[in-house]
């Protein structure tokens, strides 16, 4: 069995030999994994609707259609904090499933608990309120039947304001709160948990006095890129170059 878990690539127009390394991926190993989870935040701008053709938009649906019409191939997609409004429209397109954050599966008969990450971030209330606001059922109808322009223009705002106030939070504020981990483990009874969002990849262990369980955090594909795999009973992340060249 081998499942296969990336996060935060935030692929964009500005970095195609990112886009390149994604197309790749799915034409190449990936097409042998039992299933292929995205956890979040697969575009660098955010997601506005499929009606918006600008680059790489149109080649990403076209490279996840691709790979989901192979023989066995398994696509799920988590929407993370750039991708809020994806809808069935994309999942139609693409051929992928959406799954809800959070979401259990089960690997090898273990129960493994999936999130994007930021509802993790409980420190950060401004965030946390504003995320409510922007999940809301109502407010992303409305945007959703906004002229595609004025959808671009709000988002193009959106993300100037974010970068602003990101740049001016301190680094413990904007990482997830060990207290809200524990609280999801003990919620799901899961012993591993796998998120994105943070962009600090690495494999933590929790070892309290009622909890033994690990903490796997997905990287980005900003600088470097990775991705997460199990097989053989086991977790370990591999450069994308790497795992396409080696197998």
């Amino acid at each position: 069995m081998i499942t296969l878990f990336v996060s935060d690539l935030h692929l964009s127009q500005q970095r195609p030999e990112k886009v390149d390394l994604f197309k790749k991926l799915l034409a190449g190993p990936a097409k042998n994994a039992d299933a292929f989870y995205i956890l979040g935040d697969l575009f660098d701008d955010f997601w506005i609707g499929c009606d918006d053709m600008r680059p790489p938009n149109p080649e990403i649906i076209a490279t996840l259609r691709e790979y989901s019409n192979y023989k066995n191939t398994q696509l799920y997609l988590m929407r993370g904090n750039r991708d809020f409004h994806i809808n069935e429209k994309f999942a139609v397109a693409t051929g992928c499933q959406i799954i809800n954050d959070p979401t259990e599966i089960y690997l090898d008969n273990e129960k493994v608990l999936l999130m994007h990450g930021d509802t993790l971030c409980t420190h950060d209330e401004k965030y946390q309120n504003w995320r409510k606001f922007i999940t809301n059922s109502l407010v992303k109808w409305i945007y959703s039947i906004m002229p595609l322009v004025l959808r671009q223009y709000i988002a193009h705002g959106v993300r100037g304001h974010t970068a602003k106030v990101v740049k001016n939070k301190p680094p413990e504020i904007i990482d997830v709160s060990q207290d809200s981990v524990i609280n999801e483990i003990r919620k799901h009874d899961v012993t591993t948990l796998i998120h994105g969002h943070t962009h600090r990849q690495g494999i933590h262990k929790l070892e309290t006095n009622e909890i033994s369980a690990q903490r796997i955090v997905l990287g980005d594909w900003y600088e470097q890129d990775s991705i997460l795999i199990f097989d053989k009973n086991d977790f370990r992340f591999e450069r994308i170059e790497s795992y396409i060249k080696n197998n």
